[in-house]
């Protein structure tokens, strides 16, 4: 077997001989310019110039790319703006406002500025004068309604409080609470003092003396007869109701006696101290009320 393959090959040899001569003959013929480097050249440039261009061509628009991203940077100083456009927001915003008031502030005093606030102010002032003058308009119409109303009536009785009364006994017993239970808190040894009854609850009475001590007494010890105390400094009893009459007696502070009549919107009463009788003034009692009328 090997030998017959190799004289195959031995044939073949002739034919690769054949058909290298012209090439070697095209190959002499080009030698004298460039032997067998240059159709090399050429059978590699050629493949490789065309990648390699389109490659570079390639990369110019790559590089126009980052040329594009260049000018993205430059869009980054629009963002700068846009950053001078935020404080812009805040110029309305009320702090930024009261700053340009502020320097308003100042150039008020020069000339027409402050006119004009004034104004409005003077228009405050006159409407809160307004309101004022309605207001006090209206004070004396609250105030008028207040004088009719009906006095303030006993739950026990029916009988306007305050009121005053007397003491029907020479003891009696003051106490704390509207009750026998309660603490007595005084005893009266004094028939016919003058007492104030402020308050009822049943068959007690709260009164009020004239030194202001208030307290709880029972009903059937009060006396409805009005009588009055002699209070401050002496005073003197005249025969009529007048500053010149001529004197009748001189009472001394603490003294008790008996009202019999105060004529009413007149500051004299008729009074009676024992076998004495004339008149004295509201303000020297204690007992009437200043515009009470006692008949």
């Amino acid at each position: 077997m090997p030998l017959p393959v190799h004289r195959s090959f031995l044939a073949i040899l002739p034919l690769c001989a054949l058909l290298a001569a012209p090439s070697a003959m095209a190959q002499s013929s080009l030698g004298a310019q460039t032997p067998v480097p240059p159709p090399q050249r050429p059978q590699a440039a050629p493949p490789a110039p065309p990648p390699a261009r389109p490659a570079q061509q390639g990369a110019a628009p790559q590089r126009p790319a980052p040329q594009a991203t260049a000018p993205a940077r430059p869009a980054a100083p629009p963002r700068a703006p846009a950053a001078a456009q935020r404080p812009a927001a805040p110029a309305p915003a009320p702090p930024q406002g009261t700053a340009t008031q502020r320097p308003a502030a100042p150039q008020g005093p020069q000339a027409g500025q402050p006119r004009p606030r004034a104004a409005p102010a003077a228009g405050a002032a006159a409407a809160g004068a307004v309101a004022a003058g309605a207001v006090a308009a209206a004070r004396p119409g609250a105030s008028a309604p207040a004088e009719p109303a009906p006095p303030r009536l006993g739950s026990a009785t029916g009988l306007p409080l305050p009121r005053y009364a007397a003491l029907g006994s020479n003891q009696v017993n003051l106490r704390i609470g509207p009750d026998l239970r309660y603490p007595v808190e005084w005893t009266y040894q004094r028939r016919d003092l003058p007492v104030l009854i402020i308050d009822e609850h049943q068959i007690w009475r709260r009164i009020r003396d004239p030194e202001g001590t208030e307290g709880w007494v029972q009903r059937p010890l009060l006396s409805s007869r009005r009588t009055f105390l002699v209070r401050g400094e002496e005073r003197v009893l005249r025969r009529r109701a007048e500053e010149e009459a001529a004197p009748v007696a001189r009472l001394k502070p603490g003294v008790i006696g008996r009202l019999r009549r105060c004529p009413e919107a007149s500051a004299w009463c008729e009074v009676q101290v024992g076998d004495y009788r004339g008149w004295l003034k509201r303000s020297e009692i204690w007992g009437v009320a200043p515009d009470e009328a006692v008949n």
